[in-house]
């Protein structure tokens, strides 16, 4: 089982996961459904990065993390 650190936030009334490990993200309505879908997508990320030997992967930076918490979607 692998575990990753994922930082989850609410903007403009729909939740935002971000893994931090490799930069993919989920978003739902609820905070179990984001969550859900980032475990999805990460797993979708592991079987086209285990089957194909072009693709890079790399952990979110501290600028691109800030940039994450700093976003307000123009409502």
């Amino acid at each position: 089982m692998n575990f990753y650190t994922v930082v989850i936030r609410q903007i403009s009334g729909y939740w935002v996961a971000l893994c931090l490990e490799n930069g993919v993200v989920g978003q739902g309505k609820t905070q179990e459904d984001t969550v859900k879908k980032l475990k999805e997508a990460i797993e979708s990320l592991e079987i086209v990065y285990e089957s194909e030997s072009n693709i890079y992967k790399s952990p979110v930076s501290i600028d691109e993390l800030h940039d994450f918490y700093l976003f307000k979607a123009n409502t």
